[in-house]
């Protein structure tokens, strides 16, 4: 019997984009042997009452607040029995194969806890957004992900088998490789998440994977705005943060220093180029955050 995978997804103030995800799951999916649980995370209208009338094979679990991502796919995992998790963004369009081709990948290597599919994006559909992303370089907090915003010529299919992070829009879990490394951390609520995850795993023994022969779409940042104060403030603060609990201090201090002389001002001036100076508080705020709370806080620092 083919192993049981359980698909997770988070809704937050976006019925109609879970919809089209449902119907994408119903109509692409050909893997025998699923489970599907929906987390709607504190949206301002309750979305479960209509679900139950449509949706007679979906679990429905609804929280009174807004966990963020890593908190509401916490939720839906705690329910789930798959052996394998395939967490995805609500706003992402399945493939036929998809399920099957990343569940043969982690059959076949069990030193994969973690990996995830070939990401286009849905409005470019002949477009990259995510072929792996390059190892990170823990002095400045940067990396690529590769082919991003490339016309997809099958250049980088022969990539199949490990990169250095997933993508947290669409992410297959070893179910029992997760007991090892742990839950998403919660304290993150939006962005780097899935990022320090992948570093959990490896130190847990295992191997981050990428399969190039498994594709889904990304409508990409719907819940939160492709440009926004919250986007803002969480990928500033959770850039920091990651460093602060994956590397040692001295390499944070260094990386700190950096941040403030090179990225705060390169920000702050492309925030008043694009119209958006309230931006450059915004990311101060990110900043003080770092300065105050210890890196297991959860306080967000951010009113929703």
């Amino acid at each position: 019997m083919s192993p049981l995978v359980s698909i997770i997804t988070v809704n937050y103030n976006n019925k109609a984009v879970t919809d089209a995800l449902i119907t994408s799951i119903h109509g692409t999916n050909d893997y025998p042997n699923i489970e599907i649980i929906v987390v709607d995370n504190g949206s301002r209208e309750n979305p479960l009452p209509q679900w139950r009338d449509t949706y007679t094979d979906i679990q429905l679990i609804r929280s009174e607040q807004n966990l963020g991502f890593a908190g509401g796919n916490n939720l839906g995992i705690r329910t789930a029995k798959g052996d394998y998790w395939f967490l995805v963004n609500n706003d992402t369009e399945f493939t036929p194969g998809l399920i099957q081709t990343l569940v043969d990948q982690l059959e076949a290597d069990q030193s994969i806890g973690i990996c995830s599919p070939k990401i286009r994006y849905y409005d470019q559909p002949d477009t990259l957004q995510y072929a792996g992303f390059t190892a990170m370089n823990y002095r400045t907090a940067r990396n690529k992900c590769v082919g991003e915003f490339e016309k997809d010529l099958g250049q980088y299919d022969g990539l199949t088998g490990y990169t250095a992070f997933i993508h947290g829009a669409a992410m297959m879990v070893r179910a029992n490789a997760a007991a090892k490394a742990g839950l998403m951390a919660e304290n993150y609520f939006l962005y780097y998440e899935e990022i320090d995850w992948c570093e959990r795993f490896r130190k847990a023994g295992y191997t981050i994977g990428l399969n190039m022969q498994a594709l889904i779409y990304h409508k990409e940042s719907m819940s939160v705005g492709k440009n926004s104060a919250l986007k803002v403030f969480f990928m500033n603060r959770n850039r920091l943060l990651f460093i602060r609990k994956n590397t040692p201090m001295s390499n944070y201090l260094l990386f700190f220093v950096f941040f403030l002389l090179v990225v705060t001002p390169r920000n702050m001036l492309q925030y008043i180029k694009e119209g958006n100076p309230r931006y450059c508080l915004v990311l101060l705020r990110a900043i003080w955050w770092n300065c105050i709370h210890s890196v297991n806080s959860t306080q967000l620092g951010y009113r929703l």
